[in-house]
């Protein structure tokens, strides 16, 4: 994906006055609250702000076998594959729907259900909107619809599964389903104009053919166009990620053992391997084509990467050491849109230079380092004044 969005925080206590939009605004984090999901938030935020272009510093400096396999798996597959940076979308998409079953039976004690409907409502479309934003300022001219970015998925995602909130988990795990199921037999029995049913090729394909279809414009100036990115079709099944983590995040709400529901999304990651992974000779796992077998696979390590930050930090009360990535994490939708928004990497870019030329070969290092210090240091100062940017 060339982008990557966002997924909702939490909901959070509002103990202080606020500023909002739709949501938006200056809170307090209530405590007890799941640390877990803050830091790996932040750790799969951490490689699109900033671990990347360090491992890449680090490579210019020595290529090793271990950098050149980080490397590798921070690139995203060319098309059939998957790697560790396929999974960073996936993983925000489960994420928001972790968040959601939080939110929803927190406002649910002090709102009603129509209130709760329409500010689901209004928070849809301040990311949506925000998606249009991005997307606009990054190509130069206004884009309404840019759904191969991830902020418009999540919109869409995440208010279909506040409607499913109310739901039982098995009514959701049949919804998700269907959808995976119905969206596999889409690709594979409906044919287009000059494309056989069953294509999976690189822009000569279904879901390619309804993209420039529909979005004629969007299509004929959009840089990754050639890269064979999905936008229209491809948005279906995104809907199931977020409705798996709507389900955990009731098992993490409710009164298991940690040890018990530990087991539950261990269960879910290795079934989802092993059902992914069955599919794959069959529905190629294509994630710009966000195959069946790609979201399953994907949302399947998404659970397991999740397991294990819920493991240490929630479970064995191990917390210190993920300060870091929790401060990005419960900022994440604000250091996401200051890349692209705000001049802020271009500003860094001028600080860097001077010290880059005098250190020759560390130059790139010594760069990505400033960037993610600088980043950082500013999340760290909001994190301190309760400030979290949120819809």
């Amino acid at each position: 994906m060339p982008a990557i969005d966002l997924p909702a925080d939490i909901e959070r206590e509002r103990n202080t006055g606020k500023i909002s939009l739709g949501g938006t605004g200056i809170a307090t984090p209530p405590s007890p609250r799941l640390v877990s999901l803050d830091a790996f938030r932040g750790f799969i935020m951490f490689w699109i702000v900033g671990g990347g272009s360090l491992v890449v510093g680090l490579q210019a400096l020595d290529s090793n076998f271990l950098v050149d396999t980080v490397i590798y798996q921070l690139k995203h597959s060319a098309w059939e594959g998957l790697r560790f940076y396929d999974c960073i979308w996936p993983s925000f998409m489960l994420m928001t729907g972790m968040s959601i079953a939080f939110s929803f039976a927190k406002r649910s004690k002090t709102q009603t259900y129509r209130q709760m409907f329409f500010h689901a409502l209004r928070r849809t479309a301040i990311l949506f909107l925000l998606g249009s934003l991005r997307e606009s300022v990054h190509l130069g001219s206004p884009f309404l619809i840019e759904l191969s970015s991830a902020l418009q998925p999540i919109a869409i995602a995440s208010f279909l599964a506040f409607l499913l909130a109310r739901k039982s988990p098995r009514f959701q795990a049949a919804t998700a389903a269907s959808i995976w199921g119905g969206y596999a037999l889409l690709l594979a029995f409906v044919p287009a104009p000059g494309i056989a049913a069953g294509t999976y090729e690189l822009n000569h394909n279904l879901v390619n053919y309804v993209d420039v279809a529909l979005l004629p414009n969007h299509w004929a100036q959009w840089p990754s166009a050639n890269q064979g990115w999905g936008t229209i079709l491809s948005t279906i099944p995104t809907i199931s990620t977020t409705i798996v983590g709507l389900m955990l995040g009731g098992v993490l709400r409710g009164n298991r053992s940690g040890t018990s529901k530990m087991k539950i999304i261990g269960g879910v990651g290795v079934s989802g391997l092993i059902l992914g992974y069955a599919m794959s000779p069959v529905v190629p796992v294509v994630m710009k084509m966000w195959t069946t077998s790609y979201g399953i696979l994907s949302a399947a390590w998404a659970c397991l990467m999740f397991l294990v930050f819920y493991w240490v930090i929630d479970v064995g009360g191990r917390r210190r050491w993920a300060f870091f990535f929790v401060v990005i994490g419960m900022n994440a939708l604000a250091i996401y849109l200051s890349s692209t928004v705000t001049r802020l990497p271009q500003i860094i870019g001028v600080l860097a230079k001077p010290g880059m030329a005098a250190l020759g070969a560390y130059g790139l290092l010594f760069k990505a380092v400033l960037v993610l210090a600088l980043k950082w240091i500013i999340l760290f100062w909001m994190y301190r004044r309760k400030i979290f940017l949120g819809a």
